[in-house]
């Protein structure tokens, strides 16, 4: 409580607060140690980015901080830059401890603060899960000022005592929302019983849900709160960013649709699951693309590989979960695509902001199901940006602009000096235009998009669905359930229920659509085992009208009915009585054959008790 009432004071403290360190424009001005202000000549730095223009003189001045900050903000400069200054060289023991989330983000954060303080003679460790506890105890007892640690390695190294002495000073949690996620957070917590209680923390993270905000009033202590996150999440403008509408079921076939159409030089495909990110990478190499998937169940060695294979061009697609790509600093990425919607706007800012770094422009790309219409556009809303609606090309037109493509590339081309060699010897046999004609078909056959023609919904079918969604909801009084809470609700279910309108059948817990997982829509989610139901019980009991007494009901009991068949009534006249007469013997003459072409015998009457099993 006191932490939620010290952010709020301080927010609204924000703008004044933050103009004052704004002022400065120069990392002269921060105080920072001569060897520092030398690294940050060496590293390229201009002027301090907003979160260190506010954390740098914060962290100097000893006090914990709460920083909300996105990737790509300057974040790991700006603790870097300060706990680098206030460390002491000379002092042969472990002065800094940074947790980060991944293993790829502790090295990356450990080369970076390497960077940094070299002129000082820092020296920094990396711990992560599945190298030797002992190389790594070892490096650390060699005099290693700062650790950089995944949390399940690092509380292994303090409950077992192999870390004699460790007494940090500062303590640095980077990316903590992604450790929450992970569910590092029980960890996390038990680390902090292992450190002096007299040190400085500092906490960064781009999301600050409640579990993070009651993890911070435990470990710090009167914390100054620092944001570069704006309202409305603003986005990168130099990211287009577009939207497709399509089918569940079409989701691969635009996917390969939009590559062979926009010919991306680098991306990354971010899908929600880690299964999906195998099979999607699998199925992107089936057509051809360089493509590889990265998630947490990879071994380490093959995730190193697969990021550096991504950063040296070998591959054109990573695809990838959002905490297997956090941390990742890939500057040359042309295209983020979205092959599931993320859960919120906070996720989605985080996911495109992958491309558009350094000045140079990027387009990030949003598969989007009817049903989750309404939701890429609340998305819109919040970021602050357009999202512009664009139709998935035709396999026709995206031929037609290969065709175009390969035309330039031939009048564009370099003569290769064994060209007219090949040329005289094929000359032997055929005519100039036969070879040509036989090149360009073998150009062709290796560049021809694949695929159905139409994928996804143009704009008249797209405004005829969203109608019909959006009138059905009116009449069930609500839409339902929204996404982590969201008390707005939305169309069809909800993901993880909700506490706000109630919803005609709730949603299935990992179908954020709430919606059939062969795309087609259903009415209102359904129970997990019940796909096709409408209702969202077990039984559907919550979504179905109340039963007519049977003498009310015109529908037939009788799941075998035929269509047409007239329904069981109450005022159908009485069966006649059975009669007393003996019944004629049974013949004992062989039944007579039945002839070629004749009928089968005719259908028995369905039974009275429909749900009697055989």
């Amino acid at each position: 409580m006191r932490f939620t009432l010290v952010i709020l004071h301080l927010v609204l403290k924000n703008s004044t607060h933050g103009n004052t360190y704004m002022q400065t424009t120069t990392f002269e001005s921060f105080g920072l140690h001569p060897e520092i202000l030398k690294a940050v000549v060496e590293a390229g730095f201009t002027e301090p980015s907003p979160v260190q223009a506010e954390a740098i003189p914060l962290v100097l001045a000893g006090n914990d901080i709460v920083a909300q900050a996105q990737t790509g903000t300057g974040k790991t400069a700006a603790f870097g830059l300060s706990t680098m200054s206030m460390i002491d060289p000379n002092h042969h023991s472990v002065q800094i401890l940074v947790i980060t989330p991944t293993r790829e983000l502790a090295t990356q954060v450990s080369d970076e603060l390497y960077s940094l303080g070299r002129f000082r003679g820092v020296k920094t460790v990396t711990i992560y899960g599945g190298s030797s506890y002992s190389r790594q105890i070892g490096l650390i007892e060699k005099g290693a000022s700062v650790v950089v640690a995944t949390p399940g390695r690092m509380l292994d190294l303090l409950k077992n005592d192999k870390l004699h002495g460790f007494a940090p000073k500062i303590v640095v949690l980077d990316e903590a929302d992604e450790m929450l996620d992970m569910g590092f957070l029980e960890d996390i917590e038990e680390i902090f019983t292992y450190l002096p209680k007299e040190r400085q923390t500092l906490l960064f993270s781009a999301t600050m849900p409640d579990p993070i905000k009651r993890l911070a009033s435990k470990i710090l202590n009167d914390p100054k709160f620092v944001s570069v996150t704006p309202k409305d999440h603003t986005t990168n403008e130099d990211i287009e960013q577009l939207y497709y509408v399509i089918n569940e079921y079409e989701r691969d076939d635009a996917m390969v649709r939009l590559l062979d159409a926009l010919e991306p030089e680098k991306s990354i495909v971010f899908c929600r699951t880690k299964k999906e990110v195998d099979r999607l990478s699998t199925q992107l190499m089936a057509v051809g693309y360089a493509a590889k998937g990265l998630h947490g169940d990879m071994e380490q060695n093959q995730r190193e590989s697969v990021i550096k294979a991504f950063r040296s061009s070998q591959i054109e697609l990573l695809v990838a979960t959002d905490v297997a790509a956090r941390g990742l600093n890939v500057a040359d990425i042309s295209h983020v695509f979205n092959y599931h919607m993320p859960f919120d706007p906070e996720s989605y800012v985080h996911r495109i902001g992958r491309t558009g770094r350094a000045g140079k422009k990027g387009t990030a790309i949003t598969l989007v199901t009817p049903i989750e219409f309404h939701s890429m556009q609340r998305i819109g809303k919040k970021v602050g940006s357009k999202i512009e609606h664009r139709i998935v090309p035709s396999l026709r037109d995206v031929k037609e602009n290969k065709l175009v493509k390969i035309a330039d590339d031939i009048k564009n081309a370099e003569l290769n000096e064994n060209a007219s060699k090949l040329l005289a010897i094929l000359e032997e046999e055929m005519d100039m235009s036969q070879i040509a004609l036989k090149l360009l078909s073998n150009l062709l056959k290796e560049n021809t998009p694949v695929g159905p023609d139409k994928i996804g919904l143009d704009k008249k079918t797209l405004e005829n669905v969203v109608k019909n969604i959006e009138e059905r909801d009116a009449s069930r009084g609500g839409r339902g359930g929204g996404y982590r809470g969201n008390s707005g609700g939305r169309s069809s279910g909800g993901y993880r229920g909700n506490s706000g309108a109630p919803r005609e059948g709730g949603g299935y817990r990992g179908n954020a659509s709430g919606g059939s997982r062969d795309g087609v829509p259903r009415e209102g989610g359904g129970y997990k085992g019940n796909r096709d139901s409408a209702g969202g019980s077990r039984d559907a009991r919550d979504s179905r009208p109340p039963r007519a007494p049977s003498s009310d009901r015109g529908e037939s009991r009788n799941p075998f009915a035929k269509e047409g068949s007239s329904p069981r009534s109450e005022s159908r006249a009485p069966r006649a009585p059975r009669s007393d007469a003996p019944r004629a013997p049974r013949s004992d003459a062989p039944r007579a054959p039945r002839t070629e072409g004749s009928t089968s015998r005719a259908p028995k009457a369905a039974p009275r008790n429909a749900y009697k099993k055989d």
